[in-house]
């Protein structure tokens, strides 16, 4: 007796396995650009400033730890922005997306470390283009900053385009001597395409920016580096 004929197994055609690989990628990267270093108990906390954007179109958060105290992690937020300090993300970002700027510091400037104030500019590109406004400012435990310039000016004009962007940097002692640094961004968009382009690029590169940043800001910070007037490097 002839037993029954298997059918043969046929191999899964490759643009689903394509897909499937795609949509993976595309989730994870929502994922850790949304969340990248927080707990849960972090992102559901309310902070200070989450009442300047409304209704947000992507909340992020963002956390490092670092071995070293609030006053002394301070001082890194204190000296940021463009041509400032910088941002103390990963030199090869830097080249790739803003070549304009600078080496962030590897040191404590001086001549930065003026005390922050509700209404003070902070630069995030030449003169007149990008910045944030100090919305809130309690050393050393927060940074609230906020901008709605982050969009080339003929897409304001003539095409209705808005973001409404906060960060809030909160420094909380974690009862060892060292800090626990989360940032929020919370961003509002619109029209349509602006807020699916912020959706499917924007997020996923938080990840990497904001993930450099505070790592950036642990190894500056501790341990502690010393005060001058240079210290700008490629890192």
């Amino acid at each position: 007796m002839l037993a029954p004929e298997v059918p043969e197994m046929q191999p899964a055609p490759v643009g689903l396995a394509v897909a499937l690989a795609a949509g993976v990628a595309l989730a994870a990267g929502q994922w850790l650009g949304r969340t990248s270093g927080s707990t849960r108990s972090e992102r559901r906390r309310r902070l200070p400033g989450d009442d300047l954007v409304d209704h947000p179109t992507v909340a992020t958060n963002h956390a490092v730890t670092i071995a070293a105290p609030p006053d002394r992690v301070w001082p890194w937020l204190v000296q940021m922005g463009w041509h400032r300090a910088g941002w103390y993300t990963p030199r090869w970002v830097d080249r790739l997306l803003f070549p304009a700027n600078w080496p962030s510091a590897t040191r404590l400037l001086a001549e930065l470390q003026r005390p922050l104030r509700v209404g003070d500019r902070i630069p995030d590109g030449p003169p007149g283009t990008a910045w944030f406004e100090v919305e809130r400012v309690d050393p050393p435990h927060l940074l609230v900053l906020r901008s709605t310039t982050h969009l080339p000016g003929a897409w304001r004009d003539r095409l209705s385009a808005s973001i409404d962007w906060s960060w809030t940097f909160r420094l909380t002692g974690d009862g060892d001597g060292g800090t626990r640094l989360q940032l929020r961004a919370r961003g509002r968009t619109r029209p349509w395409w602006l807020t699916a382009a912020y959706v499917a690029a924007v997020v996923p590169a938080d990840h990497v920016m904001a993930a450099g940043m505070l790592a950036g800001i642990r190894r500056r910070a501790a341990p502690v580096s010393g005060w001058g007037r240079g210290g700008r490097a490629g890192s």
